[in-house]
This record gives structure tokens, C-alpha cells and sequence, in this order.
């Protein structure tokens, strides 16, 4: 067996940094590698880290957040999704995060019920107003019938009084009208006519009557508790005898409380009830369009035409009855349908909509959890918003009866629970951008509670699941863009010079994607560039060390050239070694990006001078680091840049090779890099070649152009490979083969 080139000795201990020939056995001291038995760590403090400590910590894992490391690639991932989403126009829908809820936006449709130029009279108790011709022409003549319409009209007769109940936009009011017309006419009372109550509360005060007899009545009481609370079986039971005393028929039409006020008459014949099952607003459309009993040719017409325009899908994300109508009188009217289809998606009219019409913190917490935590099973969304609940009302004496599924079809009419890719069910918004249009809103605009949002969002980093803690750092991220220099104060650099990594991984991620946009672009990579250049005390540390991690993302797969200016300047801090590892993970995340050539050519430059200086040191350890660690794929990913379980820098080749064999060159030849490096080899040798196909081939290519550069590395690593063949506890066939290779 040939013995082991000797090692070139230190400056300074009587040799040269340069190579020398080998003169014989090698030292009694040079056995495999063994790996450094690890010590705690000391606690944390200003001032230089030692260069043992940091090798300790890189090469044994003994560093506190090597644990966590993994939170990184999938922050990542889901931060280019959700980047993907808000950068990308391919839906034909943008929103302007930046001026998003900005004075000069105008904002309308959406959740609007009225029709242009209408006036709603002023409730006073007991007054009502009296349907025009017009108006009942508007909702009876092309009106489609829902399920259990039939039998509601005999029950409205029977018993005259029906509570309809069902979903904003559902089509609560044409139905109403409807039946309180058909009901009055085939009851011979037409003559009455049809009339608005104004004042629906006036029906639970004592001694209510009809203002005239032989009338139809329509009372439509406000979505929310507040409004529904007043009605329950016993007030209505009476206002329906009194109903049928005077020959009258009332509907009282309401959402999701109402239903559950009067839940108690099942059962019952006091009066009648409907839950209103929405009709599929495409139906309502081409009545509207085609009339009663179209021609199969316009049909198709009319088909191509919504296709072109795109309003199938907005009637798929927003399926209220009203949208149809809108999107039927411009078709009808020869209207710009497009125009009008961009508007209805617009997520900033539907978000500003909504919160002005949703208030209470229930509803508030849910529509913000659902947006930081969307793609996440219902029950993690659920307790997410419970907790942001608990922080926007006052403590109760016990848990609140929160019941968030059961109001999805009614005030979050925006959300919807996919279960079709089996297992829990998934929160969805119904449409892109819409959950960072609520993001941004709820952050602009409700000043009293954005302290306990952040407070929530923080609380959420340090969530069990670690996917719960990337989505909230994506969340951070959006709300960066709402006004980065208020985020980078108020809480991003907390979390970037936190002790808590999660705190400190979620600030990167934030930064990677609030970077990821032309108009904050240069502020974050200008903090980045502040950050990696601060001084040597702990919080400087973990300031630059986030840095690092920062650049490993989104920005660094945008301009890996910068993001590589960024690690050296993190990592060239002379005798300070505090920052190699994250700088060593910033590294592993660049090749991940795909952006294995910038940092190679820059490893390359950095450690030119092949010397036992700290920069090269902590370069060719970086280097060696990244050579260790295994690529693995986000979850559900079909990402096929490396294999999993293999280092990319093994699977990528012959990529590379020229910039990977010079590197495992200069790490071979030095300790004391040379120590990690030749145990990361024979992991290549033995554990990952393998897994990887091709994998032999492509290591002895590489090794041959090792062996053939000038100096001692052939015989180092024929002594090596030797070694590893005849190791009597853990023999390698794969050395055997290789040195036969090299040796050719």
C-alpha cells in the first residue's frame, strides 16, 4: 500500500505554503478522518468567534440552528409560488400592491347590491314603500327558479309567512319577489300589491299589524348577529297569524344568523322556511341574454363570447347571482365585456368591499389567517384564527363559540374548502391575489388592531409546523411591499437580529420577497449589503447572518452576482469566523437556485491565493460544506434540478466540473480544510454515488482531472482511495474501483 504524500506544512513552522514533494511514509498522526467530538457550544457573545468554533460548528451540526435548517428551502419554495402568483399576469389580474388602498383608487362593484342610480329610502318604523311595475318587471321576467321553489310558494300561501335565508348575492331578493307574487295572485290579492318594510324590527313589537290588508310584504333583515337576533320562533309565530288574519303574505329573507334564530322551528307549522340553494350564475346569465327558450346557435354564441372574455371563470370565482346580471346587461347592451369582467376580478374592489361590510373580529380574523396560511388544512387555518381573535377582543370568561366553516358560504363567500385531493380540507380563496390584497388591506388600513396582527404573525414563526412558519414569513414579505421602510423599522431587523432563528429565517424570507419587486428591489439588497458588513458584535452576527440567508433565495436566483457580493462581505471579517456557517448555508441555497456557477467562480476568486489566510480558509470550508449537504426537493415538488438525497454538486456533473475538481483540489491539499474535505469524499464515494445515476462515472471523471493537476494530488488521493479500499471496519469496493480508474 502507498503511504500518504506529507501534508504541506504551515507558514511559519518551518515550510512554505506550497506543495512538496512527498518524502515518504505519511505522518503516524494521518489516519482516516475522524470526525471532531463535539463540545457545547458557548453561549453567545460579542467580540471574534474563533476559528475552531466555527469549523466545530460547520463540520458537527453542533451549531443551535442546524436543527431548523430545513425551514429554509421550504420557505423558499413557497415564496416563489407565491411570488409567481403576484408577479405573473397570467390570470389577466394584477393588483397595485404599493398604491393598493391609496385616496386616488376608486372602488365599486363587487359586493354593491344596488343598481346604478338607485336610492335606498330611509328606514323609519313601520314605514314600507311599494314595488313599481318596473322594478317587478326587473325581477320576474327572466327569473330562474331555484330548488324548492315550488314548495315554498305553497307553503308561503299556507302559512304566510316564509323565511328565506341563503347567502349574500344568492338571489334572496328575486326570489322573495317572486313568490310574493305568485302568492299574492293566487290568493286573489293582487290588488294590494307588493311592498318593501323598511324597518324588519318593527315585527317583533308588541301589537304589529300590516300597514294595509290583502298586501304582499318583503322585510329584509342585515346580514350579521346584530340584526338576526331579535327574530326567534315564538315573535314570528305571532306575526304569522297576525299575516293571515289580514289576508297578507310576508317573507323575511336574511344570511347565515338568520337561519339560526329561527332553527328552532323545525318541526313546526308556525311558518314556513327556505334555505336558499344558489342557482349557477350561468343559468342566470343566458336567460338574461337568451330569453326563455334560446336557439341552440345563440347559445353557442354566447358561449364563445364568455370564453373570450374570461367571465366564465369570474363567475366561477365569484358566484353570486348579481355578478350574472351585471355581466348579462352589459352583453345585452353591447357593452365593453372584458372591461367589466377585469373590474368584477379586481381583488382590490372585492377586498375594500368586503371590509367595509365585515366588521366583527371573527370574521376579520379568519379572512387574515385564511390569507397568511392559504393552501393549509381548515383546522390549522381555524385555531390560527382563533388565536388572532382572542388578541382582537377583550378575554372571556371561557373559549368563544367560534364556528368559522359554517360562515364560509356567507361573509367569506371568498373562501372555499377543496377537498379534492383527498385528506383534510384545504382553505382556498376562490381567485389569486385576493388573500394578499386582504394582506395589504388589513395591514393599511385597521390601525387599532395592526399591533395585534404583527404580535399573531410573530407568534406564528415559532409554530410546530414549520410550513405554518414559512407562509407567515411569506406574509411578512407582502406586507413589506405595503410600505417597506415602516417594516424594516418596526419589525423586520428585530427579527433579522433575533437570538430566535425562526424569527431571524422569517425575516429572510420576508426580504427575499418583498426584494423580488422592481419598486423595493434596491431598498433590500442595500440593507443586505448594510447588514453583511457590520461589525463583530452577536447582534451584527445574526444581522448578517440573515443577510446570507436572505441572498440564498428569490434574490439570489434574480442576481446570483450580487448575492455572492453579499456572502463575502459577510464572510470577510478577518479573524471574526462567526458568520461561516450561515454564509456556508447561503451557499448551499444558491446552488439550490440553480446558481452553481456564480458562487463556484466566486469560491474560485476568494481563495486565490492559496494560502492559510482566513478568507481561504473559510472559503474552501464553505465549499466543502455545500459539497456535503444532500439536495432535497420541496414536498409535492416535481423539481428535477438535482436528485434527492445527493449533493448537487455530485449530480450536476459534468456541469461544473472544471470550477468543482479546482475546488476539491485546493480543499484536499490544506488543512485544516483538508480534513472535512476528505471525509465529505468518501461520503461521495460510498453513500451518494450510489443513489445517483451515473453517479461512478461522473466522480471518476471528476477525480481524474484532480489527479492530473500539477502537485501532489494524484499520489494524495491514490494513498487515499488505497486506504478507504482496505479499510478493515468499513472496506470500499467504489475506492477500489476508482484508484483502478486513476491509476489507467
Amino acid at each position: 500500500m502507498s503511504e500518504e504524500p506529507t501534508p504541506e506544512v504551515r507558514p511559519g513552522v518551518g515550510g512554505s505554503p506550497s506543495e512538496s514533494p512527498p518524502t515518504g511514509p505519511g505522518p503516524s498522526t494521518e489516519e482516516s478522518p475522524k470526525p471532531i467530538e463535539p463540545r457545547p457550544l458557548e453561549e453567545e457573545r460579542d467580540g471574534p468567534v474563533s476559528e475552531t468554533d466555527a469549523l466545530r460548528s460547520l463540520t458537527t451540526g453542533a451549531g443551535p440552528d442546524d436543527a431548523e435548517r430545513s425551514e429554509a428551502q421550504r420557505a423558499s419554495a413557497i415564496a416563489d409560488l407565491i411570488a409567481a402568483r403576484l408577479n405573473t399576469d397570467a390570470s389577466g389580474t394584477r393588483i397595485g400592491t404599493l398604491a393598493l388602498f391609496n385616496d386616488t383608487v376608486s372602488f365599486g362593484g363587487g359586493f354593491r347590491t344596488g343598481g346604478a342610480g338607485s336610492t335606498v329610502p330611509v328606514r323609519r318604523a313601520g314605514a314600507v314603500v311599494a314595488l313599481n311595475s318596473t322594478e317587478l318587471t326587473e325581477y320576474t321576467e327572466l327569473f330562474v327558479q331555484p330548488e324548492g321553489y315550488d314548495t315554498a310558494l305553497e307553503d308561503l300561501c299556507e302559512q304566510a309567512l316564509l323565511v328565506l335565508t341563503g347567502p349574500p348575492g344568492s338571489g334572496r331578493a328575486a326570489t322573495a319577489v317572486n313568490l310574493l307574487s305568485e302568492a299574492m295572485a293566487l290568493g286573489g290579492s293582487q290588488d294590494g300589491g307588493c311592498h318593501r318594510l323598511l324597518d324588519p324590527a318593527a315585527l317583533t313589537e308588541p301589537g304589529w299589524e300590516p300597514p294595509t290588508k290583502n298586501c304582499g310584504y318583503l322585510a329584509e333583515v342585515d346580514d350579521g348577529p346584530a340584526g338576526a337576533t331579535k327574530f326567534g320562533v315564538r315573535p314570528l309565530a305571532s306575526v304569522a297569524a297576525t299575516l293571515r288574519a289580514a289576508g297578507c303574505r310576508l317573507i323575511l329573507t336574511g344570511g347565515h344568523d338568520l337561519a339560526l334564530a329561527v332553527l328552532g322551528t323545525a318541526g313546526t307549522e308556525a311558518f314556513a322556511r327556505l334555505e336558499l340553494t344558489p342557482v349557477d350564475p350561468l343559468v342566470i346569465l343566458e336567460r338574461r341574454v337568451l330569453g326563455h327558450a334560446p336557439e341552440p346557435e345563440a347559445r353557442v354564441r354566447l358561449q364563445k363570447l364568455l370564453k373570450a372574455g374570461n367571465a366564465i371563470g369570474a363567475l366561477r370565482e365569484q358566484p353570486a347571482a348579481r355578478h350574472a346580471v351585471q355581466l348579462a346587461s352589459v352583453i345585452t347592451a353591447d357593452g365593453d365585456l372584458a372591461a367589466t369582467v377585469a373590474a368584477l376580478r379586481d381583488p382590490s374592489n372585492q377586498v375594500r368591499a368586503w371590509f367595509q361590510q365585515h366588521r366583527a373580529p371573527e370574521a376579520v380574523a379568519f379572512a387574515i389567517a385564511a390569507a397568511v396560511l392559504e393552501e393549509s388544512s381548515y383546522l390549522t387555518v381555524a385555531e390560527a384564527a382563533v388565536k388572532l381573535h382572542s388578541s382582537l377582543t377583550p378575554p372571556e370568561p371561557a373559549p368563544p363559540d367560534l364556528r368559522f366553516a359554517d360562515r364560509l358560504g356567507h361573509e367569506q363567500q371568498w373562501i372555499r374548502l377543496d377537498s379534492s385531493a383527498g385528506g383534510p380540507p384545504r382553505v382556498r380563496f376562490r381567485m389569486a391575489l385576493l388573500g394578499q390584497a386582504v394582506l395589504v388591506h388589513a395591514w393599511s388600513t385597521l390601525d387599532g388592531r395592526r399591533e395585534a396582527v404583527l404580535d399573531w404573525l410573530r407568534r406564528l414563526l415559532g409554530h410546530r409546523d414549520l410550513e405554518v412558519r414559512a407562509r407567515a414569513s411569506v406574509a411578512a414579505g407582502v406586507l413589506a411591499w405595503a410600505d417597506h421602510h415602516y417594516a424594516v423599522h418596526r419589525f423586520l431587523t428585530g427579527w433579522a437580529g433575533s437570538t430566535s432563528w425562526p424569527q431571524r429565517q422569517g425575516a429572510a424570507t420576508a426580504l427575499s420577497l418583498a426584494g423580488s419587486r422592481p419598486e423595493s428591489s434596491e431598498a433590500v439588497w442595500e440593507l443586505l449589503d448594510q447588514w453583511a458588513r457590520g461589525g463583530s458584535s452577536a447582534y451584527e452576527r445574526r444581522l448578517a447572518g440573515t443577510a446570507a440567508n436572505a441572498v440564498g433565495g428569490l434574490l439570489g436566483r434574480t442576481d446570483p452576482d450580487r448575492a455572492v457580493g453579499v456572502l463575502r462581505s459577510a464572510l470577510d471579517r478577518g479573524d471574526d469566523w462567526g458568520t461561516l456557517p450561515t454564509v456556508a448555508w447561503g451557499g448551499v441555497h444558491l446552488i439550490h437556485q440553480g446558481r452553481t456557477a456564480a458562487l463556484l467562480n466566486a469560491y474560485l476568486e476568494w481563495s486565490e491565493p492559496r494560502d492559510l489566510s482566513p478568507m481561504v480558509v473559510k472559503t474552501l470550508s464553505a465549499f466543502v460544506f455545500a459539497a456535503s449537504k444532500p439536495y432535497e426537493p420541496p414536498a409535492a415538488s416535481t423539481d428535477t434540478r438535482g436528485v434527492p438525497g445527493v449533493p448537487m454538486l455530485l449530480s450536476s456533473l459534468p456541469a461544473h466540473s472544471a470550477q468543482t475538481a479546482e475546488l476539491w483540489a485546493r480543499a484536499l491539499a490544506r488543512r485544516p480544510v483538508q480534513d472535512s474535505a476528505l471525509a465529505v469524499l468518501r461520503e461521495w464515494v460510498d453513500t451518494y454515488v450510489p443513489l445517483c445515476p451515473g453517479g461512478f462515472d461522473r466522480l471518476a471523471a471528476l477525480l481524474a482531472d484532480v489527479a492530473h493537476r500539477p502537485g501532489k494530488h494524484r499520489e494524495r488521493l491514490l494513498w487515499w482511495l488505497d486506504k478507504w479500499a482496505t479499510d478493515r471496519d468499513r472496506p470500499s469496493a467504489n475506492a477500489s474501483a476508482l484508484r483502478r480508474r486513476i491509476r489507467s
